[in-house]
């Protein structure tokens, strides 16, 4: 008897933070505002790109330049911005504060954060390359497959820490803005749907430093070519680490 209710007690904060995950997803996808940077904006951007020239020069056909690139987008606006302004106004209204201090605790919210990013993430994904399998005729490399899934997580990891960073350290509005302009400024400019050797020299020092070109490079390299890109690997990770360690430090949680 007492074995079973240790095994009980000891499944229960799983449960936890099972739960939270789920409650995190809904709200997140119950969101009008992030459901279109999650769902309706990627979807645009993928036809977009597929129906003119803007990136013939990538690759064979444009849909197959397109999807890596709207993918590494659908981890912007899911674990950056998404994330980031969900988790900004949670603090203001004292959410954050309430879930730390019940059996859930801080490492049981933060890991539910993270359950919803995956599982959004998830159906962006599903989304994104049934639309271009069924009816844009994509063509995936299939090398790339598995080195894409890695890109994507590791994306998500790095782009989920900058989002709580800003998040727990400027009030919701500022990071409102913040993270807005910043999905707009990378997806144009930062090397997520295009190429940085498509942007002037004089800019791609600075372009290539950001996590944003890392993951859209890696992610080209390895659904068109069928390649793992290190330097990815390495700048994701960096990424990634030190943005957990900022946010881990200066995160606020009210």
């Amino acid at each position: 008897m007492s074995q079973a209710l240790t095994r009980s007690n000891a499944a229960s904060p799983l449960r936890r933070i099972l739960n939270q995950g789920r409650y995190e997803s809904i709200q997140m996808l119950s969101n009008g505002e992030q459901l279109i940077l999650a769902v309706v904006m990627p979807l645009i951007a993928l036809f977009v790109l597929t129906l003119t020239d803007l990136v013939n020069d990538v690759a064979d056909r444009s849909i197959d330049a397109a999807v890596p690139g709207v993918l590494a987008l659908c981890v912007i606006s899911t674990a950056f911005t998404g994330q980031g302004i969900g988790t900004g106004f949670d603090r203001r209204y004292g959410v954050l504060t309430m879930f730390s201090t019940t059996p859930l605790g801080k490492t049981g919210l933060i890991f539910g954060k993270v359950i919803a990013v995956l599982s959004v993430l998830l159906i962006q994904v599903v989304l994104i390359c049934s639309v271009a399998l069924l009816f844009l005729d994509w063509h995936p490399n299939p090398w790339g497959i598995l080195p894409g899934i890695l890109f994507l997580l590791l994306g998500a990891a790095a782009f989920t820490a900058l989002g709580l960073l800003i998040a727990g350290t400027v009030r919701p509005e500022a990071t409102l803005a913040i993270t807005n302009l910043a999905w707009i400024l990378l997806a144009g400019a930062g090397g997520v749907l295009y190429p940085l050797s498509m942007a002037p020299d004089w800019a791609q020092p600075t372009l290539n430093a950001l996590p944003s070109a890392a993951l859209g490079d890696a992610m080209r390299d390895a659904l068109i070519h069928g390649q793992f890109s290190i330097a990815g690997l390495i700048f994701l990770i960096l990424w990634a680490a030190s943005g957990s360690f900022a946010a881990i430090k200066l995160f606020k949680w009210s």
